[in-house]
């Protein structure tokens, strides 16, 4: 399970003094368990292998929003923090679609909907983010099914 290896991560990050990785993996681990216990469950209690994807990615995608904040705001500092954290995040993540293989499976869908107008891109967005399981980042397959009708 994708929890206990988190957790397994902490002591050996412990164990090296590896401060960053140390502090990015026991922020991963407290949502993973904010994660168990808004479900009703005990603390004690693993996430599922479903559930810390889901929040490893929410995580993810916290991370990228914050480091273009600091970015905007002149923080260089506090982007480099959040960069290296996402990093260890995105170690855990499975590789998602590249644009290229979006862009493969939307033109695929497109066809297989008979879709022609630009009036369905939002259907056509639910269908290749639900033909890709979750492997493709929703601003990417937004993107790429925009770019099919310019």
């Amino acid at each position: 399970m994708m929890h206990q290896q988190i957790k397994d991560q902490i002591k050996t990050a412990m164990l090296a003094k590896d401060t960053d990785r140390l502090s990015a993996l026991r922020n991963i681990s407290a949502a993973l368990t904010s994660e168990v216990m808004a479900k009703g469950r005990k603390p004690a209690e693993l996430a599922t292998d479903k559930e810390a994807l889901t929040v490893l990615k929410r995580l993810a995608k916290q991370r990228q929003e914050s480091i273009e904040q600091f970015t905007l705001g002149n923080r260089p500092e506090r982007a480099e923090a959040e960069s290296r954290e996402l990093e260890i995040i995105k170690g855990f993540l499975p590789t998602g679609l590249s644009r290229e293989e979006v862009r493969v499976l939307a033109i695929a869908k497109k066809a297989e909907l008979q879709i022609t107008d630009k009036a369905k891109l939002g259907l056509l967005t639910g269908a290749v983010m639900k033909a890709a399981q979750g492997a493709a980042d929703g601003a990417l397959v937004k993107a790429v099914v925009a770019e099919l009708f310019d």
